[in-house]
């Protein structure tokens, strides 16, 4: 670790904070407002973030007020699975608490926005009573863990249920604030030293998928850790193959930050699973940079230290031996939308949800008739890390009973076009504080400028993977798509990156920044006319990206 007067100054928050605890107690019980500075920073790791409604507001005289302190407060949820018990807890929370609306996240986990602080712990105990919890959502540890989805009620998928909830269960910290402060339990445990976080926990968050060999769903790459199983002749999981050091936050004009895909460290065996899991974890916490956040993921380290230097010290910390040989099949994302009969009979309904807000919008209440179909037909449900849901277990018999609802409410589960199917945005404005620009709210007037340059050019049958963010943080994962638009500056100004790929493997590159708003349709109709003139039949725009260089798209959006 660094000298402690070089560290920053979460670092000396989290040291002092008794395990966690701060003056969070106090201040729930004294039902304050908000927060103090330092433990701002402490309840992320109870799963909040501490909030303002950036848009101004007048009082009855006319005159700007400031909006008061809320929350988001955001689930632990592995694999983004739920029974519809647990479904329909997280609806009556929204709606009592949080303006009746839900979000979907790109992790398989729900965030409600504008608690307030008297708020939180009625919903800590409510989430609690069905099994769950916000602890750990947020925060410098392990978080929600991904899981790859299943609405096909495979069998080998299946498996990946009990590994999403090992490692989720495994990295959760030692600690007993959250049960004292949240959930009323008695203090047992003021100062515990956590066996792999320690006093001070990791550097930054750090982030886990699981899926099987081949199936890309979660977007593995972008995973500080992630695990891909492999099965064996009377399939069960024999081993994994693990990448490391993928991560998407950077900061605008710091070339000393990027997005960055992660290595491929090797094959192990399926006993090997924790202790190289243990070792990937406590390697970020020894050699993580603990004096400048934005330098503190994993992924700097791969970077910087070497995969051959980072393989070598997992496999002294596990024990474990990675088998560098072992072919890696070739990835596919399969489609889920739409219906799909599963193997036991019943059908699942991926049920697209763009920018994952489940709310009653005019002549839409879509969040009205989830809850209707879920609570009728006692239906589960899997949150895909693409912001959608995939309702799951409808008997054969439902199904058009089912269709009738959703007919009823004026709802069409459907994906419009191609485009939209993985298209992904952060909530930005009005709640996030480190939105620069607009992201989710004007989504979908962007969708339609880009869907009109795709209907112009008949370039619909491959339209190409877009996700929006409004600041560099990389919440929706734009890096990784083929079209990624990254808030820049306050007033609608972003910066477009190309070179991501439908299968997830590879992050892109700047080729334009500082672009309007309303100017990215036209900017991104250029590069999609060179795109259909130039490149091969079929040809992904990812894949023509690669081709053309990245350089070239510069030059021709007249890059600053």
């Amino acid at each position: 670790m660094a000298d402690e007067k070089e560290l920053s100054e979460v670092e000396h928050i989290k040291i002092a904070s008794h395990g966690l605890r701060g003056k969070i107690g106090e201040a729930v019980e004294t039902q304050a407002e908000e927060f103090n500075e330092d433990d701002r920073q402490l309840i992320k790791f109870h799963g909040m973030y501490q909030q303002k409604d950036r848009d101004r507001r007048k009082d009855e005289n006319g005159d700007f007020i400031e909006n008061p302190t809320s929350f988001m407060i955001r689930g632990r949820i592995p694999g983004g699975r739920l029974s519809a018990e647990q479904y329909l807890v997280w609806d009556e929370l929204g709606d009592k608490f949080a303006g009746g609306a839900l979000r979907l996240t790109t992790r398989q986990s729900i965030q409600m926005h504008t608690i307030r602080l008297r708020d939180l712990k009625p919903i800590m105990q409510a989430v609690d009573k069905v099994n769950l919890s916000t602890m750990g959502a947020c925060g410098d540890v392990v978080r929600n863990v991904t899981q790859a989805i299943n609405p096909w009620g495979k069998k080998d998928l299946q498996l990946l249920d009990d590994v999403a909830q090992v490692l989720s269960d495994h990295f959760k910290y030692k600690t007993k604030a959250y049960a004292e402060i949240w959930l009323g339990e008695k203090q047992l445990n003021p100062e515990v030293d956590d066996p792999i976080y320690g006093k001070t926990y990791l550097p930054r968050k750090f982030k886990i998928g699981v899926t099987l060999a081949g199936i890309n769903s979660i977007d593995i790459y972008t995973n500080d850790m992630g695990f891909a199983a492999t099965l064996d002749s009377s399939g069960k999981i024999d081993g994994y193959f693990v990448f490391a050091g993928g991560g998407l936050g950077m900061t605008h004009n710091k070339p000393e930050t990027y997005p960055r895909a992660a290595d491929l460290l090797g094959w192990i065996w399926e006993k090997d699973l924790i202790s190289v899991s243990e070792g990937i974890v406590t390697s970020h916490r020894d050699f993580g940079d603990r004096t400048n956040r934005k330098h503190a993921r994993l992924k700097y380290v791969l970077a910087e230290k070497g995969v051959e230097w980072f393989r070598s010290e997992v496999e002294k910390r596990s024990g474990a031996k990675f088998d560098t040989k072992k072919p890696l099949p070739k990835w596919e994302i399969p489609n889920y939308l739409g219906w799909t009969l599963s193997e036991d009979g019943t059908y699942a309904l991926g049920f697209h949800t763009l920018s994952g807000r489940i709310k009653d919008f005019p002549d839409k209440p879509l969040k009205t008739a989830l809850k209707e179909v879920i609570s009728t037909f006692k239906i589960g449900v899997q949150i895909t890390p693409d912001q959608d849901l995939i309702l799951l277990g409808i008997k054969k018999e439902d199904k058009e009973n089912l269709e009738k609802v959703l007919q009823k409410h004026n709802i069409d589960p459907t994906s419009p076009k191609r485009l939209y199917d993985r298209a992904l945005a952060c909530p930005a404005l009005p709640t996030c504080g480190l939105a620069l620009t607009e992201s989710e709210r004007t989504f979908p007037q962007l969708l339609e400028g880009i869907q009109k340059v795709l209907d112009k050019l008949e370039l619909n049958d491959r339209a190409p993977l877009v996700r929006m963010t409004g600041c560099p943080n990389g919440c929706a994962r734009p890096y990784s798509a083929e079209v990624g638009i990254v808030g820049q500056q306050a007033g609608g100004k972003y910066s477009l990156f190309f070179g991501g790929n439908p299968e997830g493997t590879k992050v892109g590159d700047y080729v334009a920044k500082k672009v309007p708003f309303a100017d990215i349709p036209g900017q991104l109709e250029k590069a999609f006319t060179v795109w259909k003139s130039e490149g091969n039949p079929g040809e992904s725009f990812g894949s023509f990206v690669e081709r053309y260089t990245v350089t070239k798209f510069r030059d021709l959006l007249g890059s600053m």
